[in-house]
């Protein structure tokens, strides 16, 4: 949670640095002193939570610092402090948008900070409001937001509706661009904690040694630079889910951490000692084959069963029939409808190029193909030289790196036994071996299951 930032428009050098130090008790709030009216409106655009004025200042009326501060922004809460109980001048203060009007004497200090702290449980409401209301506005029907009808799709469907039904964790995994986070929110966005926060997280770009900060949160003080209380990413899931993207990617003293955060569910903030008990439903993925990770000594086996809950394995595009022309179709309208032209049809020969080729980078990758379509298309349909391949993987990688027949071969069985399972049987039927040829590589650890 960033810090609520306090601005103090005090002329008396005594009673600023008595609200300042008063303030400046809460290690959530930022608290800065001016002067005068000029420094305060000089420094408005740094967008205060809240403003404490006094009503008597040298250089401007406490009614037209208000009128100011309400012409840059009306929705800064302002508090005026005065040293004259005039009902009068309260009541216009308050009619013209002040948020409280407080008297300076014994109380002033205990009031301010009452006064303080509800508008920032009201701004913390109105934030949280906000939003849930653009979440909600997004639509999560995920029939719709996950394009498909083939098989393939039709199973990934009946998956998600078992995770909508339960509070088991999720582990998602499939090729980069398969739509992982897609199927992420619709879990979320359909389930019991849909009014909560859908929080991910993409392990693969926070750098290891900003992880646990980000993950925990810290306290102030923590560590070099740690100027405030930070509310880490496990606590701003409260209630809702974590989505925890490339899990793969986490460093293995990470990992032992993590694992006890799921084991206990509270969190220890980076530098603190107070335990915060967590309520959150976990969703994690990845590209990666996790079991090979683990025989690699790269993850821990204790995490992976943790975290496994209900696998949902996402199909790469080419093993999902006509898909790529009903995704096509949908990308094309969505092209047309964010630059305001009309959708055009393929063609029978840029559907034709379309189905042959396959697509190594997935929806992410197809999506990019049709937009670039729709931008060279001069005609009333987009035809196949309108169709432009840039992928950066390649179609032959036996070309890009020499090895030997026997690693080609190994490679081939590890690739399979990952698609299909692990099921040895079947494996051998669609290569077209013998059952002991995959048992003896097994044995000699040449290939894993």
């Amino acid at each position: 949670m960033a810090q609520f930032k306090i601005f103090v428009v005090e002329d008396d050098p005594w009673s600023g640095e008595l609200i300042n130090y008063h303030l400046s008790q809460n290690p959530d709030y930022e608290v800065t002193v001016f002067t005068t009216a000029k420094e305060c409106l000089e420094n408005l655009y740094s967008q205060p939570d809240v403003i404490c004025i006094d009503y008597g200042l040298p250089d401007m009326t406490g009614n037209k610092l208000l009128e100011k501060i309400q012409a840059f922004n009306k929705d800064i809460p302002v508090v005026v402090i005065s040293g004259q109980s005039d009902i009068s001048v309260a009541v216009n203060l308050l009619k013209s948008g002040a948020s409280d009007y407080l008297i300076k004497d014994d109380n002033m200090s205990v009031l301010l900070w009452n006064a303080i702290a509800k508008i920032r449980e009201k701004a913390s409401l109105k934030q949280q409001v906000d939003g849930l209301k653009a979440q909600l506005e997004q639509k999560y029907d995920f029939e719709k937001s996950i394009i498909g009808q083939s098989a393939a799709v039709r199973k990934t469907f009946a998956l998600i509706e078992k995770a909508i039904k339960s509070n088991i964790n999720v582990s998602i995994t499939g090729e980069t661009g398969t739509g992982k986070e897609v199927v992420a929110k619709a879990i979320h966005y359909n389930s019991e904690r849909k009014k909560k926060p859908f929080v991910a997280v993409n392990m693969a770009a926070i750098p290891n040694e900003l992880m646990e900060s980000e993950l925990f949160g810290h306290e102030k003080g923590a560590f070099t630079g740690a100027a405030g209380r930070k509310i880490g990413k496990f606590e701003e899931a409260q209630g809702g889910t974590i989505f925890l993207d490339e899990i793969a990617e986490l460093d293995l003293n990470l990992q032992s951490k993590i694992l006890r955060v799921l084991q206990e569910r509270e969190v220890t903030r980076v530098g603190g000692n107070e335990k915060v008990k967590l309520d959150f439903r976990l969703i994690t993925a990845t590209h990666k084959d996790l079991a090979n990770e683990v025989q690699k000594g790269n993850f821990r086996e204790d995490l992976y069963f943790r975290i496994i809950g209900l696998p949902i394995v996402l199909p790469p595009l080419r093993e999902r029939e006509n898909d790529v022309l009903i995704l096509a179709k949908h990308f094309i309208g969505e092209y047309a409808r964010e630059n305001n032209t009309k959708p055009l049809p393929l063609s029978a020969e840029a559907k034709d190029k379309l189905l042959q080729y396959s697509f190594p980078g997935n929806i992410r990758e197809l999506k990019a193909i049709i937009d670039l379509a729709c931008v060279l298309s001069d005609g009333e349909e987009i035809s196949a030289e309108d169709i432009t391949y840039t992928s950066v993987k390649s179609e032959e990688p036996f070309k890009a790196v020499e090895k030997t027949l026997h690693e080609y071969n190994c490679e081939i069985i590890q690739y399979y036994l990952n698609k299909y399972n692990k099921n040895v049987v079947l494996v051998a039927n669609k290569l077209g071996i013998g059952k002991s040829t995959i048992y003896n590589l097994i044995k000699n650890k040449e290939v894993v299951v």
